[in-house]
């Protein structure tokens, strides 16, 4: 870990989506990469974007891989999706994942994140077999349903928290909202999905017609056979 490193804040996992869909604890992620020293590649300092880091998939070739996720989600024009065309990537990484759910089934769990100096961006997909219909039910609270592309799709909110080092130990604490668009994989929703969140490095509020860009341009590259409007 490097002396005095203070990372953004990342998203938490979802309690309501946790028991029924696969959830990654970012923390655990994050200080995993940083150990191996090959998770996030950085700026190089040349004035070019950051590059995605090598990912150590085992993902079969039928899910789209964390390599995949993250080529499409590191575009040229993310910064202007986001509102902030000024702003440039400053890591990269992705990575394919199995997640055991509580009955011992395995679900691919693949994703990905960018980190800008204004925004993260994280893009995740779920091949288990809930609908973004009954997610949404299972958010409650202020989730609204939506569609992406004539895909169902559903906006919510969640909360990050804050990890950093002070050189000894480990910190965290509260960070700000995220912003999340969980969308259907086909536009029948069948099951599984796609799953966009960003969040500001500042703790402010992410801006929702930014997300729904980034969706809409990421999405269709990654998800095979996609279909809508």
């Amino acid at each position: 870990m490097a002396e005095g490193f203070t990372d953004d804040s990342r998203k938490a996992p979802n309690p309501g989506l946790q028991a029924v869909a696969a959830v990654v604890l970012v923390a655990a992620v994050v200080g995993g990469v940083w150990k191996l020293g090959g998770g996030f590649r950085q700026h190089s300092g040349d004035g070019g974007p950051a590059a995605c880091s090598r990912s150590d998939d085992s993902l079969p070739a039928k899910y789209v891989s964390g390599a995949r996720l993250c080529e499409a989600l590191n575009r040229p024009d993310l910064p202007t999706l986001l509102g902030t065309p000024e702003d440039r990537a400053v890591a990269a990484w992705g990575s394919g994942n199995w997640v055991t759910l509580a009955g011992g089934e395995k679900i691919a769990s693949p994703e990905a994140t960018v980190t800008l100096k204004t925004y993260s961006v994280k893009v995740e997909a779920s091949y288990d077999r809930l609908r973004v219909t009954e997610a949404a039910r299972l958010l409650g609270g202020d989730a609204q349903r939506t569609t992406l592309s004539g895909h169902p799709a559903v906006l919510y909110s969640d909360r990050t928290f804050s990890l950093g080092f002070d050189g000894t130990r480990a910190t965290t604490g509260p960070g700000g909202a995220a912003r999340c668009l969980l969308v259907a994989r086909d536009a029948k929703d069948g099951g599984g999905s796609f799953e966009v969140t960003v969040w500001r490095q500042d703790a402010g509020l992410p801006d929702d017609a930014a997300l729904r860009r980034v969706a809409e341009r990421v999405l269709p590259s990654v998800v095979p056979g996609w279909t809508g409007a």
